[in-house]
């Protein structure tokens, strides 16, 4: 698959010595959704304000779809649609009209039927003539995509997108990404919600402190990384790990009823029959057994905890 945003060394530094990015390389595949992971400062909006034009890079260089953003930043720009974090619309305009002002400033003919069409995909046809001032906030994230994809751009970025929608609304929002992805846009988004990068991502990016720290497969990174919990549900509570199980690096849950074993699902020997046999020999009775997969949020946590 061929790389849509091309990402090299990129470096962006202020005046008072503050790197927000550090040397970051990243190629974004044509027709994927890519989630950008990091907590607050990580320099997740710089990276995407970056590639879209709005900050100046220190240095490095970023090419989308063959075209450099500074030497060739109207080829660049057209190919992109941002939505922004914050809810930035002209409160008393229609909806259908801020949609076609948009389209009008990348020098796009008039085409009523695409607007028509992406509206509807939207759910926003039936408010194409409300003011903006008469919709809900999560309409209001809806008209900002649409502003975005009102000049057919390639590429969409979505700086946090569901930031302050509920979770109706935000299941709503990934249904519609997942339907842009099958028009053949590539998605590129950040997000401080774990689980909406595990429900929507094909590759998943992780970023702290100005760098990327890996992006790998979705499904790829949690086999690598996660582990799996085996949870021993006892009859009666304990006190303490009994020492003849100490080897096996067990913890005991709140209030002594279960013991937890960390294995590693992916290699030939996880140490689970020797650890059943010695729990056997150490008398205690067995109610229940379950296994749990690490999360995408327990990978992340452990990704930040290592370069904090």
């Amino acid at each position: 698959m061929p790389s849509i945003v091309e990402v090299r060394s990129l470096r962006k530094a202020y005046d008072n010595g503050f790197e927000a990015l550090k040397s970051v390389d990243l190629d974004i595949e044509e027709g994927e959704i890519i989630a950008l992971l990091g907590p607050n400062g990580a320099g997740k909006t710089t990276l995407i304000s970056t590639v879209c034009g709005i900050t100046r890079p220190t240095s490095g260089t970023v090419t989308v779809g063959g075209h450099d953003i500074i030497t060739a930043y109207r080829g660049a720009r057209n190919l992109i649609g941002l939505v922004p974090q914050e809810i930035s619309l002209e409160p008393f305009e229609k909806v259908i009209n801020t949609v076609r002002f948009s389209r009008g400033l990348f020098g796009k003919a008039p085409d009523e039927a695409y607007l028509e069409k992406l509206l509807r995909q939207l759910s926003l046809w039936d408010k194409k003539d409300s003011k903006v001032m008469a919709l809900s906030g999560g309409m209001k994230r809806r008209v900002l995509i649409a502003k975005a994809l009102s000049h057919e751009p390639r590429v969409l970025f979505l700086d946090e997108p569901t930031a302050g929608v509920d979770v109706e609304l935000r299941k709503d929002m990934w249904e519609i990404v997942a339907e842009l992805k099958k028009t053949g846009v590539t998605i590129i988004l950040t997000t401080h919600y774990i689980e909406e990068a595990e429900a929507i991502a094909d590759r998943i990016g992780v970023i702290n402190k100005g760098e990327i720290l890996l992006v790998e497969g979705k499904d790829a990174l949690m086999a690598r990384m996660g582990q799996k919990h085996l949870r021993i549900e006892l009859t009666e509570p304990l006190d303490a790990v009994p020492a003849a199980l100490a080897k096996h690096g067990l913890t005991l849950a709140e209030g002594g009823q279960s013991l937890i074993y960390s294995f590693d699902a992916t290699k030939e020997r996880t140490g689970i029959t020797a650890l059943l046999q010695d729990v056997q020999t150490a008398g205690l009775h067995l109610a229940d057994l379950q296994t749990q997969q690490s999360s995408l949020e327990d990978i992340f946590v452990g990704l930040v905890k290592e370069t904090s």
